[in-house]
């Protein structure tokens, strides 16, 4: 059993720091570098609900199976703890992300569709982009998080 919540766990963590690299370096430059940025945004605003699901969903995993590992223990180690900590910030963050900044970039962006050089364009345009540093922060906060939090898992070893 605790070779299954080692794999779970593992695999939750994978998936996680694997899906925020894929859509950090991958996903993003090749849809703004081969589309009009209008079309890009457009097609990111679809991707983002799923890929804020997908972290929210390791997050839990990798939490649940964490703590179960935890409880198969005698103690827990500073490492384990650490670590649960980490999963714990990085899922929040997850969250907050897809269900607070989501929200707001999205009523940001559609009033983008203001004529530009209006006040209304200017102020939406700047809160866009606050909100959009803000995204990239939190998903850059998530991916060292996530290493960290896999090195941690690299360095634990299993206590009786």
């Amino acid at each position: 059993m605790t070779a299954l919540l080692r794999f779970v766990h593992l695999l939750a963590l994978g998936v996680w720091v694997g899906s925020v690299v894929f859509f950090s370096f991958v996903t993003a430059p090749a849809l703004f570098g081969a589309l009009p940025r209008d079309l890009a945004g457009r097609a990111v605003s679809v991707i983002f609900p799923r890929y804020y699901a997908l972290g929210a969903a390791c997050g839990a995993l990798a939490l649940l199976s964490g703590l179960l590992l935890g409880a198969r223990q005698a103690a827990w180690g500073r490492l384990l703890a650490a670590e649960m900590a980490l999963l714990l910030l990085m899922t929040g963050i997850v969250v907050y992300a897809g269900r607070v900044v989501l929200p707001q970039a999205g009523r940001a962006r559609l009033a983008l569709l203001s004529p530009e050089g209006t006040p209304a364009y200017d102020a939406a345009k700047a809160r866009f982009d606050a909100l959009h540093r803000r995204s990239v922060m939190l998903n850059g906060t998530v991916l060292v998080l996530g290493v960290v939090s896999i090195a941690l898992v690299a360095l634990q070893k299993p206590r009786p």
